[in-house]
């Protein structure tokens, strides 16, 4: 997407300035437009805080700055690397890109960081128990990250089948689980999972 409209912040420009006094402001609290996404400089300050700027357009608009952003996609499994979106720390939208690519190499890299962190996924090896009290399930697997304990709230909402043999997995926390091919799991494990699946 080449044009794309800010969200007016709800925000007034002095509390923004006081939670970012080193961040540049506009002088009036108004919207500003991207003309490109070349303009939106992604960094994280302090470490793990992911921060934008817009920077000065030819436009003539001052560079404008969200001290809180989240980075989401919006079709993270069918559409990897596209529609990227960036919430405010209110949860407004702010933007969406069409595809990552579109970023300035330094803002592509903080997104493909971003992204790594939030949709990461671990790939279940076996599975060693499960256990369900109430509708919620307790999980106790091998992946190729080590050992992992989770839970999932509803079987239902938070396991997708990819296919009859590839199955994703959603934990309480938003953490992603595969099973590549449910088939080739030892015996345990796939008698483990035909108890809740």
């Amino acid at each position: 997407m080449d044009t794309a409209v800010l969200e007016k912040p709800e925000a007034k420009a002095d509390e923004v300035a006081k939670a970012a006094p080193d961040f540049p402001q506009t002088q009036e609290f108004v919207t500003p437009k991207i003309s490109r996404m070349e303009m939106l400089k992604l960094f994280y300050k302090p470490e793990g805080t992911l921060r934008l700027t817009i920077e000065r357009n030819p436009e003539g608009w001052e560079n404008f700055s969200y001290p809180t952003v989240k980075l989401y996609q919006a079709a993270p499994l069918s559409s990897p690397g596209r529609y990227i979106v960036l919430h405010d720390g209110k949860g407004e939208e702010i933007t969406m890109s069409d595809h990552i690519d579109q970023f300035s190499p330094d803002s592509r890299a903080i997104a493909e960081d971003e992204i790594r962190r939030r949709y990461l996924t671990a790939k279940i090896q076996s599975v060693t128990s499960i256990k369900v009290e109430f509708g919620i399930t307790y999980w106790t697997v091998l992946t190729d990250k080590g050992e992992r304990d989770f839970v999932v709230q509803s079987l239902t909402e938070s396991c997708i089948w990819l296919s009859d043999r590839h199955l994703l997995i959603i934990d309480v926390d938003g953490n992603r689980f595969e099973i590549l091919d449910r088939f080739i799991l030892d015996e345990t494990s796939r008698t483990n999972l035909a108890l809740v699946l």
